[in-house]
């Protein structure tokens, strides 16, 4: 099983960021996971997965017919963490560090 209790998939067809923010004193920090992948239909699939490093998490999912679509969304989502304060820790999939 991969991230996210999933079966594993090739590289190719997944997107994936983990976000973090930097935590105040003894504060456990927080973190965002977008994962961006195709599904065996040719559909894809975003999941957004956050909460606090320890404790709970909360997963959510949205299904996409079109790549741009998908692209679009996982975008949106990356940008809107960032303008929160959260910085990449980990990059994963299409062209480039953060997605195209």
């Amino acid at each position: 099983m991969c991230a996210l209790r999933r079966p594993c998939r090739t590289n190719t067809d997944i997107m994936r960021l983990y976000l973090q923010t930097m935590p105040a004193s003894a504060e456990a920090p927080r973190y965002v996971q977008i994962v961006l992948e195709q599904d065996l239909l040719g559909g894809w699939t975003l999941y957004r997965e956050s909460g606090t490093q320890g404790g709970k998490a909360t997963l959510k999912r949205e299904q996409f017919l079109e790549r741009d679509a998908a692209i679009g969304a996982f975008e949106k989502a990356r940008d809107a963490q960032l303008k929160r304060g959260y910085r990449v820790m980990f990059a994963q999939g299409l062209d480039g560090p953060h997605g195209r």
